[in-house]
């Protein structure tokens, strides 16, 4: 009989102290090969050895722990656990590269939340790009563009708009004495000429894969 996936332990579950105990566990395993002491961890978040120790219980009896007694550094940690900072959404912020003349790389520890970055109070969707009538503002044919679902914009924003026809097209909106205008940003396209149009939201981001 196939073995069922067990899913993993949500960090809900956990109050932040030791989330964050957790996350130190992890990290100091990752980047040394073996775990903290509980002197170690102690100092780390200042407090008493009697401390850390209720917190190893407490993590411990979640089953999100475990240690060997009389071991100096047997923790190890559940393979259940879902740390925030792993979400597949969640892509480590190396430094800064030079696009121009080169500049000294810096590493950081900052992570950059694709999740977090196109957040609204509107809603999100994404869209797969077909064509090349706005190649003249970088989105490209294949790209992924994340839209705002708004149904107004300003001038010059770039929309996806649904003419009376039914179709829908991705070009900058404009408001003129008439009506609209929606221009792509590729001279071989005219613009679009309308009395109205039924915005369905503005793009607020691309994303391409090489």
């Amino acid at each position: 009989m196939p073995r069922q996936k067990t899913s993993k332990s949500q960090p809900a579950s956990l109050t932040p102290k030791q989330l964050r105990v957790l996350t130190f566990i992890r990290d100091f395993s990752h980047a040394r090969g073996y775990a903290p002491t509980m002197q170690e961890l102690a100092d780390e978040f200042g407090v008493s050895k009697v401390t850390v120790f209720e917190h190893i219980a407490a993590l411990q009896k979640k089953g999100l722990l475990r240690r060997s007694r009389h071991k100096a550094r047997s923790l190890r940690l559940s393979d259940d656990i879902a740390f925030p900072d792993e979400r597949a959404t969640r892509l480590p912020l190396a430094g800064t590269i030079a696009a121009g003349r080169p500049i000294e790389a810096i590493e950081t520890r900052e992570v950059v939340d694709l999740e977090e970055m196109f957040v609204s109070p509107h809603g999100n969707f994404v869209l797969r790009v077909r064509g090349d009538s706005m190649i003249g503002d970088h989105i490209c044919d294949g790209d992924l563009v994340i839209v705002e679902r708004r149904e107004t914009a300003r001038d010059g924003e770039t929309v996806v708009a649904l003419l009376d026809d039914g179709e829908a097209t991705l070009k900058r909106f404009y408001r003129t004495a008439t009506g609209v205008r929606l221009e792509a940003s590729n001279p071989a396209y005219e613009p679009i000429i309308v009395p109205n149009v039924a915005i369905q939201g503005v793009v607020v981001g691309v994303l391409r894969q090489y």
